[in-house]
């Protein structure tokens, strides 16, 4: 296994002095932990998940395109009373409405083809991945200056997307029909704007959201899913970053070589395990082996901190929720993780 040269330039190590909060859920971070879920529900976590596959651009709907290259912050939200698929067009004029009625402090608009704003929303194909996988919904807000030509495009103020992709279906089975289970809410724009929305869809459809963290465990997941793709669509480098127990906290970024993350990844497979599924013990193996790799020079112990930031050339994700997805062909994969981390996340 030739990993002996990825920490001699692939580390930094940097001090916060800004106070470090855990999170509640977080407690799930060590190895020891990976397949169950912390504190109040109980419930087992996926021991074993489907390994990435690639899908060719062809085979991606062009509205999956605008989901990508951005970074998108993560919430939760509960199931929605009484959404309709077929009512996206009049989702659209009343959520312009309220956002402009807001923006006038409480004065109402009329809703109109004139008004400044203009709010879309429409359904993405091909990402369920069940039966009982509502279909994702994008949303995005533009705006036009008051004087500006009729010829002037509008500017992307906001977008952001709801979405169901492989959630369980027994829980979503089991809601009543009047409800629809679109637990991953997805954001790119201000905070002001997100609360508008957020505080539409509450008003509108009796929901509640939630902060949506990735706690340790799932970015050990996604580090080990991300690696299982290099053979298929190279990783260009793998690079995690801890924070560990210090005063003040004390943050190490670890960028690990594409070829020795995946020399190290192939030796932990299962021999005769089946190539389209990765088991819990395996992400353990191998986090365990960039733990004891970095330690052995530089006398750290990385496990006993938590691991707060994961990325490649796949993606990126963040203890905090921060999500950019870079490549289409491993989207599903990824959404999958998160759909399961925002169900769990629900208050039950």
């Amino acid at each position: 296994m030739s990993v002996a040269r990825t920490p001699l330039t692939g580390v930094a190590v940097q001090r916060k002095s800004k106070s470090y909060r855990q999170s509640y859920r977080s407690c799930v971070g060590t190895i020891s932990h990976l397949g169950y879920t912390p504190g109040f529900t109980q419930r087992r976590l996926t021991t074993s998940r489907l390994a990435a596959t690639h899908r060719s651009v062809t085979e991606v709907n062009p509205a999956q395109l605008a989901l990508l290259a951005r970074e998108w912050q993560l919430s939760y939200v509960t199931p929605l009373y009484r959404f309709r698929h077929g009512e996206l067009k009049s989702y659209g004029r009343q959520l312009g409405a309220f956002v402009e009625s807001e923006q006038q402090r409480g004065v109402a608009m009329e809703v109109g083809p004139e008004r400044s704003l203009k709010v879309s929303f429409a359904p993405v194909a091909g990402m369920a991945q069940t039966e009982a996988d509502a279909d994702t919904v994008f949303i995005q807000i533009h705006s036009k200056p008051m004087f500006a030509a009729a010829s002037d495009p509008h500017k992307l103020l906001w977008s952001g997307w709801l979405a169901c992709v492989g959630g369980d279906p027994v829980y979503v089975r089991a809601l009543p029909g009047d409800f629809v289970c679109l637990p991953l809410f997805c954001s790119n724009g201000s905070d002001s704007l997100t609360g508008m929305v957020k505080a539409w869809f509450r008003r509108t459809f009796d929901c509640c959201f939630g902060p949506l963290e990735i706690d340790s465990t799932n970015l050990q997941w996604l580090a080990a899913l991300w690696t299982d793709c290099h053979a298929r669509s190279g990783i260009k480098q793998l690079k995690l970053v801890w924070s560990l127990p210090a005063e003040p906290p004390l943050e190490v970024t670890y960028a690990v070589h594409p070829q020795d993350a995946w020399e190290l990844w192939r030796s932990v497979r299962r021999p005769g395990e089946e190539d389209n599924s990765v088991g819990v013990e395996e992400v353990a193996c191998f986090i365990k082996g960039l733990q004891s790799h970095f330690y052995r020079h530089f006398r750290v112990e990385l496990g006993a901190g938590q691991l707060t930031q994961v990325s490649t050339a796949l993606g990126t994700a963040k203890h905090g929720g921060g999500v950019k997805i870079s490549n289409s062909g491993y989207m599903i994969t990824t959404l999958t993780l998160l759909t399961e981390c925002a169900l769990l996340k629900m208050p039950i």
